[in-house]
């Protein structure tokens, strides 16, 4: 499972059918290592470090209902701006955290037989996108036999039950249910904070899926470091 992005087949074996979060949609599917390195390279051509967040310069077309031109036609193409984008994902370039400025706001193209325009606007965002081999800080929100479901920010992440330290045990009787070792000193259970690396994403055209592992040096419990 090292060293390669996990395919979306072995992907979904390891997921129950109740707690599939994987879409199953392929056409848009996309790897990360197809991503245009061309996006996140600095401007003299030199690749960029491995990072979380981006400063990149996005595109957008807001349509507007007739009702809303006038004089503040302009602040309410800024304000549904901001609405449809921030907190929204894509596959290329990752989940928006917040727009921090507008470049230009184009001229209003009318659509035939609706009335509404369309505006073209370029903005540039902070971007959230995870890359394989990074580690990460996480919120635990379900513990059951197959695995660690997690949340990094707005990604969801999986530790298959084979990516957590053989040590650790699944304990269904528990409440809440947790993995723990046999001398007690570490236990995961929902809400806990744990550190993990990513070894493979999955990418649709809408959503971002991680895969994580907790065996690896400083990696597990973060209030057992």
């Amino acid at each position: 499972m090292r060293g390669s992005p996990m395919a979306v087949g072995t992907l979904e074996e390891i997921i129950d059918d109740q707690h599939a979060v994987v879409s199953t949609v392929l056409m848009a599917t996309n790897r990360i290592d197809s991503l245009d390195p061309a996006l996140y390279r600095k401007k003299d051509g030199a690749p960029e470090s491995i990072k979380m967040f981006y400063h990149l310069s996005l595109e957008h077309e807001i349509q507007l209902h007739p009702k809303y031109f006038g004089q503040s036609l302009m602040e309410t193409v800024k304000q549904k701006l901001f609405s449809e984008v921030e907190g929204t994902c894509t596959g290329k370039y990752g989940f928006v955290i917040a727009v921090t400025t507008i470049d230009t706001i184009g001229h209003g193209m009318i659509q035939p037989g609706r009335g509404f325009v369309t505006f073209p606007v370029k903005y540039k965002a902070i971007v959230f996108r995870p890359f394989k081999g990074q580690v990460m800080d996480a919120v635990v929100n379900q513990v059951n036999k197959v695995g660690i479901f997690c949340d990094i920010g707005p990604l969801s992440c999986f530790i298959s039950r084979h990516c957590i330290p053989p040590d650790m045990d699944f304990e269904p009787n528990n409440i809440p249910p947790c993995y723990k070792n046999q001398e007690e000193t570490i236990v995961i259970k929902q809400d806990d904070e744990i550190r993990l690396k990513i070894i493979g994403i999955r990418v649709d055209a809408t959503d971002i899926f991680a895969i994580g592992t907790l065996m690896d040096d400083y990696l597990g419990l973060s209030s057992a470091d």
